[in-house]
């Protein structure tokens, strides 16, 4: 009696740790309120087939708030830190060059260029007269930026007409002074010709509408958000370059290409042909190889999801963001696009 007595009290305990076990295994776990939704997009979630990430922010500058760069920025990073396991923050800058000089710092890791400006510092020229910057590498092209000739005065129809009127030529540490040089020397005038601001897009637009200059150089994709802010209120008008001009251009500066926007882009009244060049996301070269694959791929296995997002996942083309020729592409970016059958020079 004894022993079965003592058999009875030691199952008895057994049975009390099992459940005790039981017990603290289920708090462990995260409350079903807490777990995403089974129907939830793939982006809400990392890929399972996407590399883990170096766990690092990346910090990627951009632009001006009121700028293509700033806006399309911040759909790419948040749909790449929502898909996969690398963190990117798209934060406002000072453009294309300041982009460069910040990255070069490394108080920046990723940020959009201008096909010219990236041209210019690696080659130590213009914005960086003897001062190269190599240490980066092009991640992707993404779309087509237009030089747009903003202007409310209808009397305004030919870049020669600029000649003695005040002009914003883009901010310092952008790009857009250089694009402004290049088309007014197309047309035989100079800095010297105009009289000139140095304003930001949003600054540019609050100076058209103040009446304080007659017309501004903006450069980024069409359309622009202080552009079309602008056309809500006035009848906004574009300045187009003709064909002998745009030629004169590309024979001094080859990275111009000939380019439309549409009417309906501000409510126009005819289509103007202007001159673009890409816009390129860049990586220091010290990115992680899996961190720049993981920003490409979200990219281009999403584009339908960006697109909706933002009207220049419209834009976006596997053949066109591997065509950068001048400036080798990161590892990571090689990578996908070699799995794409792509492929693209690495240093």
């Amino acid at each position: 009696m004894k022993m079965r007595r003592s058999l009875a009290l030691i199952l008895a305990l057994v049975m009390a740790f099992a459940l005790c076990a039981c017990s603290g295994t289920t708090n462990t776990e995260a409350p079903a309120t807490d777990a995403p939704a089974t129907d939830a997009p793939a982006t809400d979630a990392p890929a399972t087939n996407a590399p883990t990430g170096s766990g690092v922010e990346l910090k990627f500058v951009t632009g001006g708030d009121q700028g293509t760069y700033y806006g399309f920025g911040s759909v790419l990073a948040q749909s790449v830190t929502s898909s996969t396991g690398t963190k990117v923050t798209a934060v406002v800058s000072n453009g294309s060059q300041d982009n460069i000089e910040q990255m070069d710092m490394n108080t920046a890791q990723m940020g959009f260029v201008q096909s010219d400006v990236m041209s210019y510092a690696y080659n130590g020229e213009r914005l960086f007269e003897g001062m190269p910057v190599t240490g980066f590498s092009t991640v992707a092209a993404l779309y087509m930026e237009q030089v747009q000739i903003v202007t409310l005065d209808p009397e305004i129809k030919s870049v020669a007409d600029l000649a003695g009127k005040r002009v914003s030529i883009g901010s310092s540490g952008s790009g857009v002074y250089y694009n402004a040089l290049d088309v007014l020397g197309a047309y035989g005038l100079t800095e010297a010709d105009i009289t000139p601001t140095f304003q930001s897009f949003g600054d540019s637009v609050d100076a058209l509408q103040d009446g304080k200059i007659d017309a501004a150089f903006v450069v980024a994709g069409a359309p622009t958000v202080a552009v079309t802010t602008l056309a809500t209120t006035q009848d906004v008008y574009l300045v187009g370059l003709d064909a002998e001009h745009i030629a004169i251009l590309q024979e001094s500066s080859p990275y111009y290409s000939e380019n439309v926007i549409a009417a309906d882009v501000y409510g126009t009244d005819a289509d103007c042909t202007t001159v673009a060049i890409a816009a390129v996301v860049i990586a220091r070269d010290d990115v992680s190889e899996d961190d720049v694959y993981n920003f490409v791929s979200t990219i281009f296995e999403n584009t339908d999801t960006i697109a909706a997002a933002h009207d220049k996942g419209n834009e976006l083309d596997l053949e066109f963001a591997a065509s950068i020729t001048n400036i080798p592409y990161h590892p990571g970016a090689a990578r996908y696009f070699a799995e794409k059958g792509i492929e693209v020079p690495t240093k």
